[in-house]
C-alpha cells in the first residue's frame, strides 16, 4: 500500500530497453523498470551482474549503449540535486569537519550563510549527529562516517537517493543500527531510493520491492513486492524469512553460474 503522505511533486524514474557493454563484455541487457516515488527499491543479483553499473547509468555518470533512463514529474520543494549518491566508502574529506563535509554540497547553490547553516543543523539533527558538528572524520567510527555521508546526501533534498552498497563496509552490528536509522529517516520524511546490495537481509529489511538481476549480462529475473511496513520489520523478522528464501531461490542458480564463470576467467 502506498504511504498516504507522499507528495505529488515527487519524481519517478523509468528505465526503458536499457543495455550496456564495456567493449565486448555485455553487462546489462534489455532492462525495463519503474522506480516509484516514496519507495525504496532494492537491486540484488550475483557478483558481476551489473548492479552498480545500472545505478551509474540511472544517475547519468555513464551513457548506456542502448535505451535510456528517464525522470518524470517535478522535484520536491527545496531540491538542489534531483539525484544524489551514497557510496560504501563514505567519501569524506579528512581535513573538513562533519559540518564542513556537509557544507561542501551546498557551496555551489548560491545559498546564504544562514540558509546553509539551517540546512546543516537540520540534517545533523535528523541523523543524530548534532553533537559531532565539529568532529573530523578520523574521530568517527565507520558507522558515524556513513551517517555523515547520509546527512550530506539529504542536505540537497534529492528527489532520489542512489545508494551503492552503503552498508557493506560495516560490521554486522553497525549495519543493523544503520538500517534502523534509514527506516527512521524514511518514516519521518518519505524519500525515494534505489538501493544496491548483495545482502539479502538488508534487501528484505529495507525494500518495498526487490529487483533480482540474473548473472551477466544482467536481466530482470523478477520483482518481489514486500507489503509489510518498514517500521514493523525488525520486530517481525521471522516473517520475512520466507521472502528471503524466495529471493535466494531466485538467485541461487544464477549465483553458482556466475561463480563458475569468474573462476574460469
Amino acid at each position: 500500500m502506498r504511504p498516504l503522505n507522499i507528495r505529488l511533486d515527487y519524481m519517478q524514474i523509468s528505465i526503458e530497453n536499457l543495455s550496456h557493454a564495456y567493449g565486448s563484455v555485455e553487462v546489462l541487457s534489455d532492462i525495463n523498470l519503474t522506480f516509484e516515488p516514496g519507495e525504496i527499491a532494492v537491486i540484488i543479483g550475483p557478483s558481476g551482474c551489473g548492479k552498480s553499473t545500472l545505478l551509474r547509468l540511472m544517475g547519468g555518470l555513464e551513457e548506456p549503449n542502448q535505451g535510456a533512463s528517464y525522470l518524470a514529474g517535478d522535484v520536491p520543494d527545496g531540491c538542489l540535486n534531483p539525484l544524489t549518491y551514497i557510496f560504501q566508502d563514505f567519501a569524506l574529506l579528512p581535513w573538513r569537519s562533519v559540518a564542513g563535509n556537509i557544507s561542501l554540497v551546498l557551496e555551489d547553490h548560491n545559498l546564504s550563510k544562514s540558509q546553509s547553516e539551517a540546512i546543516i543543523a537540520d540534517v545533523l539533527d535528523r541523523t543524530n549527529l548534532s553533537e559531532f558538528h565539529d568532529a573530523l572524520p578520523r574521530q568517527l567510527s565507520g558507522g558515524m562516517k556513513q551517517r555523515v555521508a547520509i546527512a550530506r546526501a539529504l542536505a540537497v533534498r534529492p528527489a532520489f537517493l542512489l545508494m551503492d552498497e552503503p552498508l557493506s563496509a560495516l560490521d554486522s552490528q553497525t549495519r543493523e543500527l544503520l538500517m534502523d536509522d534509514l527506516v527512521d529517516l524514511w518514516a519521518r520524511e518519505r524519500f525515494s531510493a534505489c538501493y544496491v546490495t548483495h545482502n539479502l537481509s538488508e534487501a528484505v529489511r529495507l525494500g518495498h520491492k526487490v529487483i533480482v538481476l540474473s548473472r551477466r549480462p544482467g536481466k530482470v529475473r523478477g520483482v518481489v513486492d514486500i507489503r509489510m511496513p518498514l517500521e514493523e520489520r525488525r520486530e517481525r523478522a521471522a516473517e520475512l524469512e520466507d521472502v528471503q528464501q524466495k529471493l535466494w531461490q531466485m538467485m541461487r542458480e544464477e549465483a553458482l553460474a556466475a561463480d563458475r564463470e569468474l573462476a574460469n576467467v
